[in-house]
């Protein structure tokens, strides 16, 4: 927590430029991630399954469709998607109806405002902060956060959406606050610095392909000993990140952030304009982030978070030099 975001949410002990987001109890991560048990109830997983893997059920920190009581209140709900493969498009059902939410948050930034919204697609490692008020919500109230992607195996879900989809979490609205809710989403969260593409000393392109049976970044293998891009610390460059072939690759850069330019020529929708580490191509899109190297020299890894695609090594080695 910094003096922004506090963990405060009376803002008591910290400046006015405290956010008073929900904090404490009302500050709750969630893990999705799905498994695949056998007759007797144990875990299997096939490292082999080149194409990725996917379980058939999803559990929430480990339960299958748990339950979670909630005060008629605010609640900040960190969503982080697991693995191995599966992507959602989650939506907070009442009754039929999908509810709206507050999003103020992706890959652990705050975005520089709130956004209202009623659903969210996270690929593997994304990760998204919402707020969900259950005030508006009369006590015995059942909510579910669904999920409306269906998905067979490791290459994509399908285009469809589910009707109604699957249920993976249940909110049981059981009981008042017990002090008042003194939490606040205020207008503005974190402001972000311009970008100044003036600044940008080059342009790279990934390319991300199942080729001859092996996974690739520009129709080469993994080479530990090799980078395949060596920037300087302090400068920008825009990378391009391509997917291929009908497939679903979650990009990781590890070490540092970048903002998202535009997706196969358009800007990024609204949630997707703060800083991430983790961008997912969908199919044969195309992805151009740019990039600032700003603190740390070293041996980094850019790779696919599909978890079967990156231990058959689906990533590159890249370097920040003085």
């Amino acid at each position: 927590f910094d003096h922004i975001d506090s963990g405060d949410e009376t803002r008591a002990n910290y400046p006015d430029t405290a956010l008073g987001l929900p904090s404490g109890d009302y500050d709750v991560p969630i893990m999705l991630a799905d498994k695949h048990f056998d007759a007797n109830g144990l875990l299997i997983y096939d490292q082999f399954a080149g194409e990725g893997f996917v379980g058939d059920k999803v559990t929430v920190n480990g339960k299958i469709q748990p339950y979670f009581k909630v005060a008629r209140r605010k609640y900040r709900i960190r969503i982080l998607a697991g693995g191995p493969a599966r992507v959602y498009d989650l939506v907070l059902k009442y009754g039929t109806a999908n509810q709206a939410f507050t999003y103020i948050a992706n890959d652990g930034n705050l975005l520089p405002a709130p956004l209202t919204m009623t659903s969210v697609m996270l690929g593997t490692a994304e990760r998204a902060d919402i707020v969900v008020d259950f005030k508006n919500y009369p006590l015995g109230s059942k909510l579910y956060l669904v999920n409306r992607l269906e998905q067979k195996d490791g290459r994509k879900p399908k285009s469809e959406f589910l009707q109604p989809g699957h249920q993976v979490l249940r909110f049981d609205v059981d009981r008042e606050p017990e002090a008042p809710d003194m939490s606040r989403v205020p207008a503005k969260l974190r402001e972000l610095p311009p970008i100044n593409l003036n600044e940008v000393v080059r342009t790279r392109r990934f390319q991300f392909k199942w080729l001859n049976g092996m996974w690739t970044v520009n129709d080469r293998l993994f080479d530990v000993m090799k980078p395949m891009a060596t920037v300087k610390r302090g400068t920008a460059e825009i990378w391009e990140f391509e997917g291929s072939g009908g497939w679903y690759h979650p990009i990781h850069v590890h070490m540092e952030e970048g903002r998202i330019l535009s997706r196969n020529g358009a800007p990024p929708p609204p949630h997707e304009r703060g800083r991430k580490d983790v961008y997912l191509l969908p199919d044969s899109s195309t992805v151009r982030v740019f990039m600032r190297f700003r603190d740390w020299q070293g041996k980094y890894l850019i790779h696919c978070h599909n978890v079967v695609h990156e231990d058959h090594a689906m990533m590159v080695r890249y370097d920040v030099v003085p």
